[in-house]
């Protein structure tokens, strides 16, 4: 098949002609790495018809904490599958799918898996540069890899994943790579202020077939729309037809629909954000630092409206089923708005802060918070649903605990913003290069950057921070100024060095190549240049990410180490050098370097904390939440308890071995590829055996009652009394032993026992003597009436017998009724009846009393005190 290309330009202004260069093989590692990631998977046509197609209206959605990729089903709001994707605990994860088709990129290893629906398992991986830089765009039969770093697309055949035709090239540094409803794939390049639409080739009869010789086949379709001034900071949000772009720099949002270019100026002061697709023909602009939601339909703002709360965490609103969604991540929470901008609904959240990710698909929104077990599914009613995806009746197991939020960041100070750093110009032929390093924002995000010299004016991105002046005479001398603006105004203006422009521009280095450190540093290197007749003086650097450039540096020699953080650690950067020979004339850029992500080692762990294990003996529970990985992923931490070092990949361990009661201090690092990290430290204790107090003690007849205090060493003890052989055990404050003897001195032994051992404390306590009353009561008339009268011959009651039976041999005494005896302790013997004398009292026990030394009476004759008891006597 014959290659098509239609380049078109279309503008309110003149067209600028464009021209995508092709031909040759893409070799750079990431475009090739994600080709060999996906070249096993077969899916799509053909072959894959077996897969298992989502026309159920579901979507598969990340869990970080479990490493899964669960789907969830949009109608029944459950999870009916889940996958775990190995390695990835804890990573961030680009997720791109269709109905047929499921990529993951893996952002912090870089890792890319290719996911086979028709087995529901991971057919293959491989690695790619780590961080934000290349994604996989997906729509229905058509692929592309998208490298905005170095501004490279590629088509795939999603049938044998083999690349179709030639690569798209761009200028380093575009954004966007996401199809509207048509399939379109919509690319921004911010350096021309340009967006293109890209059209998928048909593809061969035969899947994997070659093309003809000298056809190629290639992406159908470039079509090039003129949407802002070059070097504008620019976000995309494709639509169901074309493409919306918002212009940060000029506060603008220009949507490119039916070939036509329609702009809306908006009414902010702040950088505002676009959702990466917009569903209906209202496209919402987010600005989080002023918590405003701008409306556009075709060329015109229609309406605003704030969302509630405070902070700038907010994601960009979304538009779904004739509302507006926006998440606030700081609080996990979503504000629905009708299409007049009024709150008709709060989705809560878990309370605490993470990523919230908003994408409609299959007729449904879906609300995924991906460090959370929860989302949530809104249908075309806006009816919500709450899914659990860590549910047991799917995949068992409840998730880690997650980490406590962090404390919110003060709230800075704002003003206007400062002066640009580093103002720099370079000559050119007619032209001059302007470079800056950023101002300081001051607490409000920074729009864009005015530069003024040679009678003109230009507005930069942000996120830019060079221009290329243009329309200059050689041999004047020219000097300009660069200011910041944001939400406060313009701040001070920085005055760069003059220059000459001049046609004696010196050559560009041939090559750049560039190198992450471990420290943190980029080591960008090349060749000198030929400064063509003059010395070079210096070389400037220029970086490029994903919709941004930005000068890096400058050097007198043809390296340049970029410190440590001046890069965003994770992103993916590729650099441009430009030779500045000693008359401040500049070369055009150079080739683009090889795709580094910067990183170092991990930051310390946040919110350690160490704690007593309550029920094992010298040993310390430690957790924490995940260090801050730095551009590379963490793959262990390091832990120091108390000297014991061990290793472990998850973000909690316990340790033993240690001694009982020890102090401890306990250290944690994170390890990454470039090393350990700073400690984070605290203190713990490993239980110890517990230590007991006597607070007092008292006792009645036949118990003693110990209160006492229990220091248990951070362990869990258990309690228990003991005297005279009798042991009571329970509450640690307050025990009793019962079944002593009355009268009697004790001595109480208290123990309490724990992991680590035991603890004891002695107590002395007497028991009270227990009395009884030597009770008999005359009857009425006749014999009855003097009956208890005196000691006579006979059974007259309350005799006291040496043992216990009434044998006259035997009687030690009498007591007379009313007389006062302490009692000891009872026995079993013969048995007595009271009769009427003392309410029919008939028993066998006789209780040894003090009278004429230990001797008995019967039970029935003696009342004892406190309620006539006889259990309340030990035995004998």
């Amino acid at each position: 098949m014959a290659t098509i290309e239609d380049v078109v330009s279309t503008g309110a202004e003149t067209p600028r002609p464009r021209s995508r260069m092709r031909g040759g093989l893409v070799t750079i590692g990431t475009v090739a790495a994600l080709l060999a990631a996906m070249g096993l998977t077969v899916l799509g046509l053909g072959a894959a018809d077996n897969a298992v197609a989502n026309y159920d209206a579901s979507s598969w959605l990340w869990s970080t904490t479990r490493s899964e990729m669960a789907r969830v089903n949009g109608v029944t709001a459950r999870v009916d599958t889940r996958v775990e994707v190995p390695g990835a605990r804890r990573h961030q994860m680009q997720v791109t799918q269709t109905d047929r088709l499921l990529i993951l990129r893996d952002l912090n290893t870089g890792q890319v898996s290719s996911l086979d629906l028709a087995t529901l398992q991971i057919t293959a991986t491989t690695p790619t540069t780590p961080g934000f830089g290349v994604n996989v765009a997906l729509h229905e039969d058509a692929a592309f890899v998208v490298d905005a770093v170095q501004g490279i697309i590629r088509q795939l055949d999603p049938r044998s994943l083999t690349p179709v035709g030639e690569p798209v090239r761009y200028p380093p540094g575009i954004t966007g790579g996401s199809f509207d409803g048509e399939g379109r794939l919509w690319i921004a390049v911010p350096s021309e202020g340009t967006v293109s639409a890209i059209t998928a080739a048909e593809l061969p009869a035969t899947p994997g077939a070659a093309p003809p010789a000298g056809a190629g086949l290639s992406p159908k379709q470039v079509q090039t729309y003129d949407v802002a001034e070059p070097s504008h900071e620019l976000a995309l949000s494709t639509l169901d037809e074309g493409v919306a772009v918002l212009d940060r720099t000029s506060a603008s949002l220009v949507t490119v629909q039916g070939g036509q270019t329609r702009r809306a100026d908006l009414t902010m002061t702040s950088p505002g954000t676009l959702p990466a697709r917009t569903s209906g023909p209202q496209v919402p602009v987010t600005v989080a630092g002023e918590r405003r939601v701008h409306v556009v339909r075709g060329a015109d703002e229609v309406r605003q409206f704030t969302v509630p709360g405070a902070g700038d965490r907010l994601s960009p609103a979304v538009a779904w089923a004739n509302r507006f969604y926006c998440a606030d991540e700081a609080t996990g929470t979503v504000y629905s708005f009708d299409a007049d901008g009024k709150l008709v609904d709060t989705i809560k959240g878990s309370g605490t802060s993470g990523p919230l990710e908003l994408e409609v698909r299959e007729n449904h929104l879906f609300i995924n918070a991906p460090n959370s077990p929860t989302a949530r599914v809104v249908d075309d009613k806006n009816q919500v649903r709450e899914v659990n995806k860590y549910a047991n009746d799917v995949l068992g197991g409840d998730p880690p605990p997650a980490p406590p939020p962090p404390p919110p960041p003060k709230k800075p100070r704002v003003g206007k913003p400062g002066a640009p750093r580093a103002v720099t110009a370079a000559a050119g032929n007619a032209s001059a290069r302007v470079s800056w390093r950023p101002a300081a924002a001051n607490g409000a995000e920074i729009s864009k950057y005015v530069v003024e010299g040679a009678d003109q004016r230009h507005e930069v991105g942000a996120n830019q921070r060079a221009v290329e002046i243009t329309g200059l005479t050689n041999g004047e001398t020219y000097t300009f100024s660069v200011h910041a603006v944001n939400a406060k105004g313009d701040g001070p203006a920085r005055k760069s060095n003059p220059v000459t422009p001049t046609a004696a521009v010196p050559d560009p280095p041939a090559s750049v190549t560039a190198e992450a450190r471990p420290d943190g540093t980029v080591l960008v290197k090349w060749p000198a240049a030929n400064g063509q007749g003059n010395t070079i003086a210096r070389y400037a650097v220029t970086a490029a990410s994903a919709g941004a450039t930005a000068p890096a540096g400058e050097s007198t020699k043809t390296e340049l180490v970029i410190p440590a953080g001046e890069l965003e650690y994770g992103t993916q950067y590729a650099f441009t050098v430009v030779s500045v020979n000693d008359k401040d004339a500049g070369s055009a850029a150079s080739p683009v370097s090889n795709t580094v992500a910067p990183f170092t080692a991990p930051a310390a762990p946040a919110d350690l904390r160490a704690s007593t294990v309550a029920d094992q003996p010298g040993t310390i529970a430690v957790q924490w939440s995940p260090a801050v990985e730095n551009g590379r992923p963490v793959t262990k931490y390091l832990v120091d308890v108390g000297g014991k070092t061990s290793e472990v990949t998850d973000v909690r361990t316990t340790v033993s071995g240690l001694g009982d009661g020890q102090n401890v201090t306990v250290k944690v690092k994170a390890v990454n590829e470039a090393g350990p990290g700073p400690e984070a430290s605290t203190t713990a204790r490993t239980v110890a055996a517990p230590r007991i107090t006597v607070t007092g003690s008292s006792a009645d007849a036949t118990s003693v009652t110990v209160t006492f205090t229990v220091d248990a060493g951070g362990g869990t003890a258990t309690c228990s009394a003991a005297t005279g052989g009798k042991t009571a055990s329970g509450s640690c404050s307050s025990l009793r032993v019962t079944g002593l003897t009355p009268g009697t001195a004790y001595t109480v032994t208290v123990t309490a026992s724990n992991a680590a051992g035991k603890g004891t404390a002695t107590r002395a306590q007497s028991t009270d003597p227990l009395y009884g009353v030597a009770t008999c009561n005359n009857g009425a008339s006749g014999p009855e009436a003097t009956y208890c009268n005196a000691d006579v011959d006979g059974r007259n009651g309350n005799e006291v017998f040496s043992v216990p039976r009434q044998d006259n041999a035997k009687q030690v005494g009498w007591a007379k009724p009313g007389t006062r005896l302490k009692a000891y302790c009872k026995r079993q013997g013969e048995e007595v009846y009271a009769y009427i004398y003392n309410d029919n009292k008939r028993s066998t026990w006789w209780v040894q009393v003090d009278y004429a030394g230990r001797n008995y009476i019967p039970w029935a004759w003696l009342n004892l005190e406190g309620g006539d008891n006889i259990n309340v006597l030990p035995t004998c």
